[in-house]
Protein backbone atom coordinates (compact mmCIF):
# COMPACT_ATOMS: atom_id res chain seq x y z
CA UNK A 1 0.00 0.00 0.00
CA UNK A 2 1.00 3.54 -0.85
CA UNK A 3 -1.51 5.68 0.62
CA UNK A 4 -1.63 9.42 -0.39
CA UNK A 5 -3.56 12.20 0.08
CA UNK A 6 -5.21 14.81 -2.22
CA UNK A 7 -7.28 18.30 -1.28
CA UNK A 8 -9.58 18.48 -4.61
CA UNK A 9 -11.10 21.70 -5.78
CA UNK A 10 -14.35 22.28 -6.23
CA UNK A 11 -14.18 21.73 -9.65
CA UNK A 12 -12.51 18.36 -9.50
CA UNK A 13 -15.03 16.51 -7.45
CA UNK A 14 -15.92 14.29 -10.37
CA UNK A 15 -13.71 11.75 -9.29
CA UNK A 16 -15.35 10.96 -5.98
CA UNK A 17 -19.01 10.18 -7.98
CA UNK A 18 -18.49 6.49 -7.82
CA UNK A 19 -17.11 6.51 -4.01
CA UNK A 20 -20.36 9.29 -3.05
CA UNK A 21 -22.63 6.54 -4.69
CA UNK A 22 -21.38 3.76 -2.88
CA UNK A 23 -21.64 5.13 0.15
CA UNK A 24 -25.38 6.09 -0.08
CA UNK A 25 -26.07 2.22 -1.21
CA UNK A 26 -23.64 1.79 2.39
CA UNK A 27 -26.02 3.96 4.18
CA UNK A 28 -29.16 2.50 2.72
CA UNK A 29 -27.81 -1.63 3.51
CA UNK A 30 -27.25 -0.52 7.03
CA UNK A 31 -30.77 1.27 7.06
CA UNK A 32 -33.50 -0.18 9.11
CA UNK A 33 -35.40 3.25 9.03
CA UNK A 34 -37.13 4.48 5.89
CA UNK A 35 -34.91 3.31 3.56
CA UNK A 36 -36.94 4.55 0.88
CA UNK A 37 -35.25 7.79 1.61
CA UNK A 38 -32.19 6.19 0.07
CA UNK A 39 -33.50 5.56 -3.14
CA UNK A 40 -32.83 9.65 -5.06
CA UNK A 41 -29.85 9.92 -2.94
CA UNK A 42 -26.57 10.17 -5.11
CA UNK A 43 -23.52 11.78 -5.41
CA UNK A 44 -25.90 15.09 -8.32
CA UNK A 45 -28.63 15.27 -5.69
CA UNK A 46 -26.54 14.83 -2.50
CA UNK A 47 -22.60 16.04 -2.75
CA UNK A 48 -22.92 18.45 -6.29
CA UNK A 49 -25.38 20.47 -4.40
CA UNK A 50 -23.99 20.73 -0.99
CA UNK A 51 -20.73 21.82 -2.80
CA UNK A 52 -22.79 24.74 -4.45
CA UNK A 53 -24.67 25.98 -1.78
CA UNK A 54 -21.87 25.82 1.06
CA UNK A 55 -19.80 28.69 1.51
CA UNK A 56 -16.44 26.89 2.03
CA UNK A 57 -15.68 23.37 0.35
CA UNK A 58 -12.70 21.11 1.69
CA UNK A 59 -12.66 17.73 -0.27
CA UNK A 60 -9.78 14.93 0.12
CA UNK A 61 -9.32 11.90 -1.57
CA UNK A 62 -7.05 9.29 -0.05
CA UNK A 63 -5.42 7.23 -2.97
CA UNK A 64 -3.36 3.70 -3.03
CA UNK A 65 -0.85 4.61 -5.49
CA UNK A 66 -3.48 5.91 -8.51
CA UNK A 67 -6.20 4.17 -7.41
CA UNK A 68 -8.69 6.52 -5.32
CA UNK A 69 -9.87 4.50 -2.25
CA UNK A 70 -11.98 6.79 -0.28
CA UNK A 71 -12.91 10.33 0.41
CA UNK A 72 -14.09 12.79 2.76
CA UNK A 73 -16.10 16.29 2.10
CA UNK A 74 -16.42 18.76 4.98
CA UNK A 75 -18.18 22.53 4.17
CA UNK A 76 -18.81 25.68 5.67
CA UNK A 77 -22.82 27.17 5.48
CA UNK A 78 -24.74 29.08 7.26
CA UNK A 79 -26.71 27.20 10.30
CA UNK A 80 -29.91 27.95 8.13
CA UNK A 81 -28.56 25.53 5.41
CA UNK A 82 -29.57 22.60 7.79
CA UNK A 83 -33.46 24.03 8.47
CA UNK A 84 -34.90 23.13 4.76
CA UNK A 85 -37.43 20.73 3.51
CA UNK A 86 -35.94 17.62 3.92
CA UNK A 87 -35.64 18.35 7.35
CA UNK A 88 -34.11 19.99 11.04
CA UNK A 89 -30.68 19.03 11.59
CA UNK A 90 -30.05 20.69 14.84
CA UNK A 91 -31.75 23.27 17.20
CA UNK A 92 -30.48 26.30 15.40
CA UNK A 93 -30.82 28.35 18.79
CA UNK A 94 -27.96 26.68 20.19
CA UNK A 95 -25.88 27.85 17.45
CA UNK A 96 -24.40 31.70 18.30
CA UNK A 97 -22.73 31.75 14.89
CA UNK A 98 -23.57 32.43 12.01
CA UNK A 99 -22.01 29.71 10.22
CA UNK A 100 -21.50 26.24 10.99
CA UNK A 101 -19.51 23.31 9.65
CA UNK A 102 -19.95 19.58 9.09
CA UNK A 103 -18.33 16.56 7.92
CA UNK A 104 -20.69 16.47 4.99
CA UNK A 105 -19.51 13.00 3.09
CA UNK A 106 -17.21 10.01 4.64
CA UNK A 107 -16.53 6.99 2.55
CA UNK A 108 -13.58 4.46 3.04
CA UNK A 109 -13.77 1.34 0.48
CA UNK A 110 -13.88 -1.92 3.17
CA UNK A 111 -10.66 -3.47 2.26
CA UNK A 112 -8.54 -0.01 3.57
CA UNK A 113 -10.65 0.30 7.08
CA UNK A 114 -9.26 -0.58 10.34
CA UNK A 115 -5.62 0.95 8.69
CA UNK A 116 -5.33 4.60 9.85
CA UNK A 117 -6.70 6.04 6.85
CA UNK A 118 -10.15 7.19 7.70
CA UNK A 119 -8.95 8.98 11.11
CA UNK A 120 -6.18 10.65 8.94
CA UNK A 121 -9.01 11.71 6.41
CA UNK A 122 -11.35 13.09 9.40
CA UNK A 123 -8.40 14.56 11.11
CA UNK A 124 -7.81 16.07 7.94
CA UNK A 125 -11.17 17.84 8.06
CA UNK A 126 -11.73 18.81 11.51
CA UNK A 127 -8.07 20.89 11.11
CA UNK A 128 -9.65 22.43 8.16
CA UNK A 129 -12.83 23.28 9.85
CA UNK A 130 -11.42 24.37 13.15
CA UNK A 131 -9.39 27.00 11.05
CA UNK A 132 -12.39 29.23 10.65
CA UNK A 133 -12.00 31.57 13.50
CA UNK A 134 -16.04 32.50 13.31
CA UNK A 135 -17.02 29.23 13.20
CA UNK A 136 -17.88 27.35 16.85
CA UNK A 137 -20.36 24.90 16.04
CA UNK A 138 -19.66 21.21 13.87
CA UNK A 139 -21.53 18.60 13.10
CA UNK A 140 -21.57 14.90 11.39
CA UNK A 141 -24.87 13.46 10.50
CA UNK A 142 -25.12 9.74 11.05
CA UNK A 143 -27.75 7.32 9.07
CA UNK A 144 -29.24 5.02 10.78
CA UNK A 145 -28.13 1.33 11.38
CA UNK A 146 -24.64 2.81 10.70
CA UNK A 147 -22.93 2.23 14.60
CA UNK A 148 -19.70 1.51 12.83
CA UNK A 149 -19.94 5.19 11.68
CA UNK A 150 -21.53 6.41 14.83
CA UNK A 151 -18.55 4.83 17.30
CA UNK A 152 -16.06 5.88 14.74
CA UNK A 153 -17.09 9.41 15.33
CA UNK A 154 -17.55 9.49 18.76
CA UNK A 155 -14.30 8.09 19.20
CA UNK A 156 -13.17 10.87 17.47
CA UNK A 157 -15.19 13.34 20.50
CA UNK A 158 -18.61 14.00 18.62
CA UNK A 159 -21.01 13.45 20.86
CA UNK A 160 -25.08 12.46 20.78
CA UNK A 161 -26.97 15.97 19.77
CA UNK A 162 -30.68 14.80 18.57
CA UNK A 163 -32.22 12.45 16.49
CA UNK A 164 -33.58 13.83 12.60
CA UNK A 165 -37.29 12.40 11.15
CA UNK A 166 -37.68 10.24 13.94
CA UNK A 167 -34.04 8.66 14.21
CA UNK A 168 -33.83 8.17 10.40
CA UNK A 169 -30.23 10.38 11.15
CA UNK A 170 -28.47 10.73 14.79
CA UNK A 171 -26.99 14.41 15.05
CA UNK A 172 -23.47 14.28 16.49
CA UNK A 173 -21.36 17.60 17.46
CA UNK A 174 -18.28 17.76 18.24
CA UNK A 175 -17.80 19.89 21.86
CA UNK A 176 -17.00 23.94 22.36
CA UNK A 177 -13.72 24.35 23.58
CA UNK A 178 -13.69 26.77 26.47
Amino acid sequence: MNITYEILKDEDIECCRELCNKLMKFQKSKSHLRTELFDDMNFDTRMVPSVKKAKHNYTVVAKDGDKIIGYVYSNISSKEAYDNEFATFFDLSTVEKEDVGCLSNFYLEEEYRGKGIGKVLVEMSMKWLKGFPKVEDYFVFVSNGNDEALNFYKGRGFVYSNEVLDGFITTLRYPKQL
